[in-house]
C-alpha cells in the first residue's frame, strides 16, 4: 500500500547543528537576510522570513566547536530556500557574492533556477526560485521533464538592481 501526503503538506523548517552560533547567525541573518525571532543564549536561535515563527533553527547542543562531517558520509545534502521571484533570488545571490562567499554551482532545472553554496558549517545551501507551473518542461506523455543545464548567472545577477 502506498501512502500519499495530503495536498497542502509542506516542509516547515530545517534545524541545523552548528559549531558557532554567532557565525551561523551572521550567515543566515547577515547574508541571507532571515530575521532572528528568538535566541536562547549561545545554544540556539530561530530565524524566519516574513514573520513566521521559524524557518531555520540553529543549535550548538551537540556540535559546539565541532567539525563538519567528512565527505562520503550520510547527512543533509542541502537545505533549499525558495525565493518569491527572480529579482529576489538575484538580490540574495548578489549579497552572497558581496560577502565573499563562493558559489558551488548554479543550475537551470527547467522548473526552477538554483544557486548552490556552502554555509560556514559545511552544510549545503540552495537558493532558488520556481518558474510558473505553466512553463515547466514536459515530456510527450505530459510527465515532468526536469533538466540540469548551466544557469545564466550573469543574466540572473542583472536583475539584482
Amino acid at each position: 500500500m502506498t501512502y500519499t501526503a495530503p495536498p497542502g503538506t509542506r516542509v516547515g523548517h530545517v534545524h541545523l547543528k552548528v559549531a558557532d552560533l554567532d557565525r551561523a547567525i551572521g550567515f543566515y541573518s547577515g547574508v541571507l537576510g532571515f530575521e532572528v525571532t528568538q535566541r536562547i543564549g549561545d545554544q540556539a536561535a530561530f530565524l524566519s522570513a516574513g514573520g513566521y515563527h521559524h524557518h531555520i533553527g540553529l543549535n550548538t547542543w551537540e556540535s559546539r566547536g565541532g567539525a563538519a562531517p567528512p565527505a562520503g558520509t550520510t547527512g543533509l545534502y542541502h537545505a533549499a530556500f525558495l525565493y518569491p521571484d527572480r529579482a529576489a533570488l538575484a538580490r540574495a545571490v548578489q549579497r552572497v557574492l558581496d560577502a565573499g562567499i563562493a558559489l558551488d554551482g548554479a543550475s537551470d532545472h527547467g522548473v526552477s533556477e538554483a544557486v548552490y553554496l556552502t554555509d560556514p558549517d559545511g552544510n549545503g545551501v540552495e537558493l532558488y526560485r520556481d518558474r510558473p507551473k505553466a512553463e515547466w518542461p514536459r515530456s510527450a506523455d505530459g510527465s515532468l521533464a526536469m533538466i540540469t543545464a548551466p544557469l545564466d548567472l550573469r543574466g540572473l545577477l542583472a536583475e539584482a538592481a
